[in-house]
């Protein structure tokens, strides 16, 4: 399974072609789009949400609410299309208005300078439409068929915020997949944490006030993932690095761990390792998750729990300096509309990249041609695995 986006942040819209889905696959529009709101919300949020009503169009792939194994073709209209006909016209256009929101000033964090840099672009705009965190609503459209087909075979994925600007969620307890979507889901901030919320909602209100913008850290679990999805033997096999490289890959972030992350350093393995136990009924588990559901780039069985650190959002309201490609002179940064902090959407996009290799997994590992027969190749495996 693979999927391709394309589409600039204020060109037409986003396409996604999604390629490897089994036929008969229960699929609507709603389970799309549902996903879609749940990005564009969040307290920190910019005028372009406000602006944005993001509907799935699904031009090909599905009928009468069922995948037909051919290739999912999905669209989402960008409505500020409008204002940026001429700017973003795939026509020539008169000179004068060619320079119309020409970018020569890069904004350092951003992909402005190197991408003008790699492939020649004296009109920056070229780059950073591309480069837009926009983008990530059709990965969050593929990642809600991934999750659907997750779903379908007892799979379920959740993701929260743990810090914003330095303000850290207090945990007292391990939370179950459906506790997590409920709580989260009700907090502006997509937090477990009553007592934190506030204080993250007054930060980012203090980062927009002072023209700044802040970044934090989001966490993603995955329940009733059978063991032995992905491979210890090959590199490029094992699961959790590509999970690892699908939450580095969504805009502004900068590293992931999983379980017990970058603790387990400091830590001695007898207290890292997670003890094995059986009992008839669940067959093998483990009596803690400090590894976060992996062990030689496999699952074991335990929940998925992997996250991901987001830097703070490089477009800044009191700009930093930069340098105009044009004169070479030292000016601010250019100014592009932007939010303050992105992260409870970003908990949301975390969500759909992981979905996504989980997804690609099952369906690397049992035969995925017809969604009926791939439901019971999965408990039969399940049912295997208790016997083992």
């Amino acid at each position: 399974m693979r999927y391709l986006t394309a589409g600039e942040s204020h060109g037409p819209g986003l396409t996604t072609i999604i390629e490897g889905l089994p036929a008969g696959l229960p699929l609507l529009p709603d389970d799309i789009n549902y996903e879609l709101r749940r990005r564009q919300g969040g307290h920190g949020r910019g005028a372009r949400m406000r602006i944005e009503n993001d509907q799935v169009q699904v031009t090909a792939g599905l009928r009468h609410g069922k995948t037909l194994a051919s290739p999912l073709a999905l669209f989402v209209e960008n409505k500020d299309w409008k204002h940026w006909e001429t700017v973003m016209s795939i026509e020539p256009v008169p000179d004068k208005k060619e320079q119309s929101r020409r970018v020569s000033r890069p904004r350092p964090g951003h992909a402005d300078l190197v991408g003008g840099i790699k492939y020649g672009h004296r009109d920056m705009r070229n780059v950073l439409e591309r480069s837009s965190a926009r983008e990530t609503t059709v990965r969050v459209a593929a990642g809600a068929v991934a999750k659907k087909l997750l779903a379908e075979l007892g799979i379920e994925v959740a993701g929260h915020v743990l810090e914003i600007g330095g303000v850290r969620a207090d945990l007292d307890k391990d939370y179950t997949v459906k506790e997590i979507q409920s709580i989260s889901e009700a907090s502006p901030v997509r937090t477990l944490d009553k007592n934190s919320e506030q204080t993250m909602m007054d930060k980012i209100d203090e980062a927009k006030k002072n023209g700044d913008t802040i970044g934090g850290i989001v966490e993603v679990v995955v329940g009733g993932v059978p063991a032995g999805l992905g491979s210890y033997v090959q590199w490029d096999k094992k699961l959790d690095a590509k999970i690892a490289r699908a939450i580095v890959s969504i805009n502004a972030f900068k590293g992931a761990e999983f379980g017990v992350g970058f603790e387990a350093a400091r830590k001695p393995g007898s207290e890292v390792m997670d003890e094995i136990v059986w009992s008839e009924e669940d067959g093998y588990t483990r009596t803690s998750n400090n590894l976060g559901g992996f062990e030689g780039g496999m699952t074991n069985g335990m929940p998925i729990v992997v996250r991901g650190v987001m830097k703070p959002i490089p477009t800044l309201y009191k700009p930093l300096q930069s340098v105009d490609i044009d004169s070479k002179e030292a000016f601010t940064a250019s100014v592009e509309r932007s939010d303050s902090c992105a992260v409870p959407a970003a908990s949301v996009v975390a969500e759909a990249v992981v979905a996504w290799e989980v997804a690609e997994a099952v369906l690397d590992k049992f035969d995925s041609d017809r969604f009926e027969g791939l439901k019971e190749q999965v408990e039969a495996y399940r049912q295997a695995m208790k016997e083992f």
